[in-house]
């Protein structure tokens, strides 16, 4: 048996994958899944799940009323279906000899760097002891402004947080295709490298039928991945033996060619869109700065326009163009009140410094 091409992976398992044409869990797709990861566990991978589904549960449990708004359904299904979710990873894991642990969390959870710091080390505990983590957003308590895009935007932000070899996305299909082009059979793209091109050119933006994300997320996700030095694959987890291929180095799916890695508080900053706590725009001199290849500059007060919202020295804000495009995201060194005291001067520390800085590309 060949030697595993990654030893730390996130696999993100979606709705589409796990259920059927009814929306309600294909158990024989989720038997293959979890013989695949115990196979890898016994190879010595450290493997992370984050698995969509529980809604898809919830719809063989309980018949709810069309008058029930969307939010109050969603918690509904998802509460009584998570039981059912967790319960059948648990028995099929257990008949491969493994255990697992749920991990159910909010995009709040990431919002503040010590409750991020907790469940990585919660995480890392799971892995230690052999013990495979389950991770799900909690929709119970969930509501739209605390809720993630879905689960692609949660798992990269695992992957992140982890520090893993690679990330894979098991969609419903086999990959990217390039839809740019007017032939009726659109052709599969292998690789990506995001150094050199973009996903945009090939995407035509859809959803999938019963999950909230579609392709345009996910390749979002793993062209930020790659950014940090993880390899991204995108592959049809409906495919029998899928894992056990893209681990033996078999050229299947999309895969995002990993660029030199990034660590640290970088990695928490840059999945940080949607928890800042205020905003700064900057002057086009000071987006150049920032911008550039040669040197790593840090935000100057003589760049900053103006302030946005309220924030304290440790809080994530966000950095804005001229045209209010949002450009960047960093850890501000010092106050909203200090920084309108200080705005536009020479020879002031920088509110963010380098280490504390992510730009979007």
């Amino acid at each position: 048996m060949s030697e595993p091409l990654y030893r730390k992976v996130v696999v993100k398992v979606g709705t589409n994958v796990i259920t059927n044409n009814k929306g309600e869990l294909d158990l024989q797709i989720l038997d293959q899944l979890v013989s695949q990861i115990a196979a890898l566990r016994k190879q010595g991978v450290e493997v992370l799940l984050v698995s969509s589904g529980a809604v898809g549960a919830g719809r063989s449990i309980v018949k709810l009323p069309s008058s029930l708004s969307p939010v109050a359904s969603r918690q509904v299904l998802s509460s009584t279906g998570q039981i059912r979710l967790i319960n059948t990873y648990a028995e099929l894991f257990e008949q491969c000899g493994l255990n697992i642990a749920q991990i159910l969390v909010t995009k709040s959870d990431f919002r503040d760097r010590l409750h991020y710091l907790n469940i990585r080390t919660c995480l890392a505990s799971l892995l230690e002891h052999e013990i495979i983590p389950i991770i799900n957003e909690n929709d119970a308590v969930s509501v739209t402004e605390l809720m993630f895009t879905d689960n692609d935007e949660l798992s990269g932000m695992i992957a992140s947080m982890m520090q893993v070899d690679a990330y894979i996305i098991l969609s419903h299909v086999d990959g990217l295709f390039d839809m740019s082009r007017k032939e009726r059979t659109a052709s599969l793209i292998r690789t990506i490298d995001v150094a050199a091109e973009h996903f945009h050119q090939y995407i035509k933006p859809g959803k999938s039928e019963f999950g909230r994300g579609g392709m345009l997320t996910k390749c979002h996700i793993a062209h930020k991945l790659a950014r940090f030095g993880i390899t991204v694959h995108i592959a049809n987890g409906r495919t029998s033996g899928i894992l056990t291929e893209i681990l033996n180095g078999k050229e299947v799916g999309t895969r995002f060619i990993a660029q030199k890695p990034v660590y640290g508080r970088k990695r928490w900053i840059a999945h940080s869109e949607g928890l800042e706590k205020g905003a700064v725009t900057i002057n086009a001199g000071a987006e150049t700065a920032l911008r550039s290849p040669k040197r790593a500059n840090s935000l100057l007060p003589v760049g900053i326009e103006s302030v946005i919202g309220t924030f304290f020295k440790g809080d994530i804000i966000k950095i804005c163009s001229e045209n209010g495009e949002a450009i960047g995201y960093g850890m501000a060194q010092y106050s909203s009140e200090k920084t309108k005291e200080i705005l536009g001067k020479k020879g002031e520390k920088p509110l963010i410094h380098y280490d504390y800085l992510y730009l979007m590309t």
